[in-house]
């Protein structure tokens, strides 16, 4: 399927913080999880776009309506040497899907991730969200059965710093 001719993808920028925070709670809806978004638009501003700022995200829109987002930051392999893409969300309205708006935001990061002279890309995708997955892999990307995701947050991770934060 070829994207509308109208399609469009261009950095976000700190006006687009109210547009981002509501994408990012109808993919929190759409995941089953909208009560575990806590972020404002502050939070979100000087995250995104404040002095210590690591993700980025772009907007997919189709003539002058949103139709979806990428946020994305940097990790690093220390196997490879290199920078890598990480792909935290990827989220495509309900009206647009099925238009490759999709497949145009991943190729876009593909693009992005080549001239950054990034080793992969990589991101995670809900083991039930078969959609998400039937397309990723349509699009060349094998899921990777050999690692097991983590994370440390509340108050396992305030046990595991000591309370101490480090500035």
């Amino acid at each position: 399927m070829k994207a509308p001719d109208d399609l469009n993808i261009r950095p976000a920028t700190p006006a687009d913080v109210p547009l981002l925070l509501s994408l990012v709670r109808e993919l929190a809806d759409y995941e089953h999880l909208a009560d575990e978004v806590v972020a404002d638009e502050a939070t979100f501003r000087e995250s995104m776009f404040g002095a210590r700022a690591g993700p980025e995200a772009v907007i997919a829109e189709v003539g002058r309506a949103a139709a979806g987002f990428a946020i994305y930051f940097h990790n690093f392999s220390t196997f490879l040497g290199r920078r890598g893409l990480y792909l935290e969300d990827l989220y495509v309205r309900p009206p647009h899907r099925g238009q490759a708006v999709g497949k145009a935001l991943l190729s876009h990061l593909a693009k992005l991730a080549l001239q950054r002279n990034c080793g992969r890309l990589e991101w995670s995708v809900l083991d039930w969200n078969r959609p998400a997955r039937d397309f990723y892999e349509a699009q060349g990307a094998r899921p990777n059965p050999a690692w097991v995701n983590y994370r440390l947050t509340g108050e396992a991770l305030q046990r595991l710093a000591g309370g101490d934060i480090i500035e």
